[in-house]
């Protein structure tokens, strides 16, 4: 587990592990980031507390360095990944590990059941479940197991793990789908299983959710320099809406002017149906069911569902154009200028 700055987090998430029944010798592996919220203590309260768990320094604080950090330090043959901001449903470790043996897959990953505290949150986690919100991965609904592009967090084989090279370190976000591109490149099966979940806690603020999505597009972007049409097409939606938004408006700033007329300003304003397509979608979706069904959730799913696909979107089309480069997410830090060491 990478962690950074989950003071709110982390003591349950490690609690839902603890309380995973395994047939066998486990432990777990907190990768601790330079957290500012008092997250290392509660992680060192814990490591006293229990002899299970193991503390190693990730003072990058990228997640790959992290999840390789943690992986090094494991004795055991299957790595279960976990994530600090979510917890796992009971019996979430024997049926991985039962669906791991029963199909022979590689790795092995389930659901992310978003949940929420607050309408924000609440809204966040209900775009999150939604095919409309993060393009419909399997993990983010689907209902039959089979194999996959990908997996959710994961539990995984080590010796597989070894044998593609752990996780890239080059890549400070999409890790775990290129991880499992190589894990299919050399043979193996990814596989999902709806039968697994995991709640996921999303972030608890407009801007830290933009932060995280401009950077994760970003690193998508990166990812199609690298590896082109090996990405699926989903993750285009958000670029394309992007540049519609901006013809959009071109064309009406042109129109407004006189620029454009006639015909011509008839045809130029077809650039409007797809993002008039979009805010009917985006009303449909908000007063819909799913999630919290409070008016401020609803309002709130308004804002967050376009910040995401924008954030993205204009994340992606910077790191497809320049790189991602040194593109952090920055949303877990205490404050928006406190710099990355």
């Amino acid at each position: 587990m990478p962690v950074l700055n989950e003071a709110d987090y982390l003591e349950a998430a490690v609690h839902t592990i603890l309380s995973q029944e395994v047939d066998g010798p486990a432990e777990i592996v907190l990768a601790l980031g330079p957290s500012t919220d008092g997250t290392t203590a509660i992680a060192h309260r814990l490591a006293a507390s229990d002899r299970r768990i193991l503390l190693v320094d990730n003072p990058g604080a990228d997640i790959p360095m992290g999840l390789n950090l943690a992986i090094r330090a494991s004795h055991h043959p299957t790595i279960v990944r976990v994530d600090a901001h979510s917890e796992l449903s009971p019996g979430y470790v024997t049926a991985a590990l039962a669906t791991l043996s029963r199909t022979r897959a590689a790795n092995v990953g389930g659901v992310m059941r978003a949940d929420g505290r607050t309408p924000f949150q609440r809204a966040v986690a209900r775009a999150y479940n939604s095919p409309i919100g993060l393009g419909g991965g399997a993990y983010h609904g689907g209902a039959q197991a089979g194999e996959a592009e990908s997996a959710y967090l994961g539990v995984m084989r080590r010796s597989v793990l070894e044998e593609v090279g752990l996780f890239d370190e080059t890549v400070r976000r999409g890790e775990d789908w290129e991880l499992n591109l190589r894990i299919r490149r050399a043979g193996y099966r990814v596989w999902f299983d709806p039968a697994l979940s995991v709640t996921y806690w999303p972030r608890e603020s407009w801007t830290r959710l933009a932060r995280q999505f401009r950077a994760t597009g970003a690193w998508r972007g990166e990812l199609v320099r690298r590896y082109g049409r090996r990405n699926s097409l989903r993750f285009f939606a958000p670029p394309a809406l992007v540049v519609a938004v901006l013809l959009a408006i071109v064309v009406g700033v042109l129109q407004a002017a006189r620029v454009l007329g006639g015909w011509v300003s008839v045809l130029a304003g077809l650039v409007y149906l797809p993002v008039l397509a979009y805010l009917v979608l985006l009303g449909v979706v908000s007063a819909g069911s799913g999630g919290g069904t409070g008016w401020r959730d609803r309002l709130w799913t308004l804002a967050v569902l376009p910040t995401m696909h924008l954030a993205w979107g204009v994340g992606f089309l910077s790191g497809l154009v320049a790189g991602a480069g040194g593109t952090v997410d920055t949303s877990r830090l205490g404050s928006r200028n406190t710099p990355l060491p």
